[in-house]
């Protein structure tokens, strides 16, 4: 959520805040925008505005201080999700943007998008599951947006890591990697790419 409050001074502050949300639905992974223009008193009817085949999984908006710009930055697969650790998954990070015209924010279009990656590369502590945490940030200026995401493009894929997260699932006996040993040294290389990027539209 953020709002246009005309930082530093509020001399042209509009108060309007934008808020995006992914539905958490695993047929149908949106990410949504809405908008208010009243103290949040009431809010526009959630849109999907992710790009054709993507999938959400985080999301954060920003808007100009002024009001005129907003930019979304959010994290997608690309690939439906699986319940299996075998198959191959892809994750993006992707920055839209959008002008503030009158009453409301138009169409959105892509400014960046990311490189592609396997989370399964990524991993928690305790090796036990994938990590893909909520670093997923944007901030807005009168004349840009930045944004932060997760990207798993440098990490390589482990298959005994694979096979021995799964068996955690199924019951099956299958010996605990040593990831220095059974996997790739990149295994593990997950990051928090970003970037910044000029209004498209000054």
């Amino acid at each position: 959520m953020d709002i246009a409050n005309g930082a530093p001074t509020g001399a042209d502050a509009t108060n309007r805040i934008v808020l995006t949300y992914v539905s958490g639905n695993i047929a149908a992974p949106h990410v949504y925008f809405t908008e208010s223009t009243n103290g949040a008193a009431t809010w526009t009817a959630p849109v999907a505005i992710e790009s054709a085949g993507d999938r959400g999984y985080y999301t954060a908006p920003a808007i100009s201080p002024n009001g005129t710009d907003v930019y979304v930055v959010y994290n997608a697969f690309t690939t439906p999700y699986r319940n299996d650790t075998t198959s191959a998954r892809n994750l993006v990070g992707v920055v839209l943007h959008a002008d503030v015209a009158g009453a409301s924010t138009g169409a959105f279009s892509e400014v960046h998008r990311g490189a592609d990656g396997d989370p399964r590369s990524s991993s928690q502590n305790n090796l036990v599951g994938e990590f893909l945490g909520d670093y997923v940030y944007a901030a807005a200026t009168r004349t840009y947006g930045a944004a932060v995401w997760n990207d798993s493009r440098s990490g390589a894929d482990c298959s005994a890591m694979d096979a021995w997260r799964m068996s955690l699932r199924t019951g099956s006996t299958v010996a605990r990697p040593a990831p220095q040993q059974d996997c790739a040294p990149t295994f593990g290389d997950s990051d928090i790419f970003g970037g910044a990027y000029a209004d498209p539209t000054p």
